[in-house]
């Protein structure tokens, strides 16, 4: 990482490996860590229970976001919409936790099912709601970076062109080798696994391009476009 920020010092650098401690944290920031992102999952203790193994706790998530906020990352957090036992009422205290925290951004997607998972036999999340919420968002924190994600394109094939219709405003390729693409198949049939790097960045390229919008590679610290 330090290599990275030496060689490219004015890039975002970005983390999303899981529940650390704060000395865990601070260290990957002394490195040059600038953004961490770690979906709180859901805002609602009994819910985060139904989904998560005994030795998982939502405290402790919740005390992980709070950590990283106060080292002074770029704090991402984001659910799963239709994520089973999941109801209006967590939605709603998804929605009040996201405007209370204010994260600097927000990953929303459909829950989809992976075939090696208790949850194999769960119906898809509703591609409707996440498009909904991702407006709803968009209102509620206008400045938040609010990808389209790789779920929205796989649950339907101009998923993330609707995203960004809706208000999301972050594509991310997929730019890591081809050869281990399959070892975070988070969910069943997902996109952009068998392409290469540069064929990957130039498909989201025209995707974006024929719904009106243009690419623009940046950090994307601040949002001029909302």
């Amino acid at each position: 990482m330090r290599r990275i920020k030496e060689e490219f010092p004015d890039c975002a650098v970005t983390l999303s490996i899981g529940e650390k401690s704060y000395e865990e944290y601070k260290a990957y920031k002394d490195a040059g860590a600038d953004r961490y992102l770690l979906r709180h999952e859901t805002a609602n203790e009994e819910h985060y229970k139904k989904l998560h193994p005994e030795n998982m706790s939502w405290k402790n998530r919740m005390r992980c976001l709070k950590d990283l906020k106060d080292l002074g990352y770029q704090t991402g957090c984001g659910i799963m919409i239709g994520s089973p036992h999941q109801t209006v009422e967590c939605l709603v205290d998804d929605m009040m936790f996201m405007q209370d925290f204010k994260p600097e951004m927000i990953g929303l997607g459909p829950f989809l099912p992976h075939s090696d998972t208790p949850f194999k036999d769960e119906p898809k999340g509703s591609y409707e709601m996440t498009l909904y919420l991702i407006s709803l968002c968009r209102l509620l924190l206008p400045e938040v970076l609010l990808p389209a994600t790789t779920a929205l394109g796989t649950i339907k094939p101009d998923g993330r062109e609707q995203g960004v219709l809706a208000g999301a405003n972050v594509i991310m390729p997929n730019l890591s080798p081809v050869q281990v693409r399959d070892k975070y198949m988070l969910y069943d049939n997902k996109i952009c696994t068998g392409e290469a790097s540069g064929e990957c960045k130039a498909c989201i390229e025209a995707r974006v391009k024929s719904v009106g919008y243009q690419v623009a590679i940046t950090r994307g610290d601040h949002v001029s476009a909302f």
